[in-house]
């Protein structure tokens, strides 16, 4: 990926204007190579003054704010006074988090742009202009970072969990309240302006009891549209969670005009196993709807259908890259049904992939049930990435602005996705170890080397090449390689869209 849209994902909306304006400086190198005028240097240290003067204002206040609260903190303070403190601290961690990130974008911005200006220019420009950015503040301290260590040691010590006394005679202790089990979800039974948590059964295990799934169900103050939102279908793909509980903590359900159904974790049996597959290693995605009398993972489905699903009419569902693998933020949707080409475009993903959905696949049977239905690919496995989850929260509520169950305004990102007709793998022919060379969301020429397979000796075994201009929408990391696995995701911006079209799927 371009850094420019790099930044542009992990900008901090509310401190847009500070950072480092990497495109304009672009711009300015490009427009004087030679570098004679003077005016890039004379705009990048206008720049990174900026970037310094915002670091230390937020600096000095959040130093203020910590020495604030650590007086104001006592052990004998009412339960209200108490609850704001925390709200506060909660705040300064978001701040200090927030400019951790800011000081390594601006940072990084830095040494590309000057990377770039070397390049461009023939010249060392780096020499003289690298120890101006070293010299200030925002580039020479660690402070931010350890001002965030010390916040935290600061709440971990004030901010104890409490103490739960156990039954006498027992040593279980309840830490979460009683959450109803449920075999039906009946949204109409869940209280208005309220957010209810229940878990529904989909199967029995061998034990008899049942196998649940998390649902959260908010139902606005008014009535609106029903958008369920699904995640972990494939167990180790967690990136969707964090995102899940964000947007239904954030949202106000005095002003929500519908209902949000939520799973944080589709694939119960998977999540606990730390896998991609059902409890017997099935892909989920490939036998929806189901059976109400066939396999196990085919029960499981056809429940999840017809006790979760049924009620949605739009569906967000939400994965990660396999294990292995790395993806852009990027959405596959059937662009000829006007209704999720919309729906992807206000994702505002890296990527979009025209896709009308293989067989078996919980979007394409969502859609055949006549649900408007896409599906967002989240960065990748068995992990939380903070910076694709906001742009993918940010996505989802241009999408619940756009159905007016929202007041938000929509946000618009500062480049347009990568629309492609159509995509698919570049699969090995060789084993060996395997180096991929670009990155996701770059683009590659036709010809250009974009992998290659050496023996486990060290000699080169073959190399791939890219056999049409096209972007990278995901890539295998993982070196060990056998014949048939796949190397390279490949999106192709095509003049027409095809009617049916699932290469390029997982």
């Amino acid at each position: 990926m371009k850094f420019e849209q790099h930044l542009a994902l992990i900008t901090i909306p509310s401190w847009s204007e500070y950072y480092l304006s990497y495109k304009h400086l672009k711009q300015v190198l490009y427009a004087d190579a030679s570098l004679s005028g003077g005016e890039f240097q004379s705009q990048f240290e206008r720049e990174i003054t900026k970037v310094n003067q915002h670091f230390c204002e937020q600096d000095e206040s959040a130093r203020a704010q910590l020495d604030s609260l650590r007086a104001q903190w006592h052990v004998d303070m009412e339960a209200g006074d108490k609850e704001a403190w925390k709200a506060k601290f909660t705040q300064l961690l978001q701040q200090l988090e927030h400019l951790a990130d800011y000081t390594q974008a601006c940072v990084t911005g830095c040494r590309k742009i000057l990377k770039k200006a070397d390049k461009v220019s023939g010249q060392t420009v780096s020499r003289t202009l690298g120890p101006m950015v070293t010299s200030l503040q925002f580039a020479k301290s660690e402070a931010e970072e350890e001002l965030l260590r010390e916040a935290r040691a600061e709440w971990r010590k004030r901010i104890a969990a409490p103490a739960l006394t156990a039954p006498t005679g027992s040593t279980v202790q309840q830490t979460v309240p009683e959450i109803a089990t449920v075999t039906e979800l009946e949204l109409a039974g869940f209280p208005a302006g309220q957010v209810s948590r229940v878990w529904v059964a989909l199967a029995e295990d061998a034990l008899g009891l049942p196998i649940r799934v998390p649902v959260i169900v908010a139902r606005g103050a008014t009535a609106g549209p029903v958008v369920g939102i699904t995640a972990a279908l494939h167990g180790d793909e967690l990136n969707g969670i964090p995102v899940i509980h964000r947007l239904i903590g954030d949202v106000d359900l005095s002003t929500l005009h519908g209902t949000l159904v939520a799973v944080p974790v589709v694939n119960a049996p998977g999540f606990h196993l730390s896998q991609r597959g059902y409890a017997d290693g099935a892909d989920l995605n490939r036998v929806m709807p189901g059976k109400a009398d066939g396999s196990s993972p085919e029960v499981y489905a056809y429940n999840l259908m017809h006790r979760i699903t049924r009620h949605f009419e739009y569906h967000l569902d939400l994965h990660t890259s396999s294990r292995g693998r790395a993806n852009s933020l990027y959405v596959r949707a059937d662009l000829t049904d006007p209704r999720t080409a919309r729906m992807a475009r206000l994702q505002n993903p890296q990527i979009i992939v025209h896709n009308t959905g293989p067989g078996g696949s919980l979007r394409g049977a969502s859609m055949q049930r006549g649900i408007a239905a896409i599906c967002v690919e989240i960065g990748d496995p068995s992990r939380f990435q903070k910076h694709y989850a906001n742009n993918a929260l940010l996505g989802i509520t241009n999408i619940l602005s756009q159905l007016r169950m929202v007041p938000d305004a929509k946000s618009v990102p500062e480049f347009a996705p990568v629309i492609c007709s159509h995509s698919f793998w570049i699969y090995a022919r060789s084993g060996g170890i395997l180096t991929v060379h670009p990155d996701v969301a770059t683009w590659v020429r036709a010809g250009e080397v974009i992998a290659s397979v050496h023996s486990v000796f060290g000699d080169l075994v073959e190399e791939y090449f890219a056999p049409q201009d096209s972007v990278v929408v995901g890539k295998n990391i993982d070196p060990v390689c056998r014949s048939g696995n796949r190397v390279l995701h490949l999106g192709i911006v095509g003049d027409s869209l095809p009617g049916v079209i699932n290469s390029g799927h997982l």
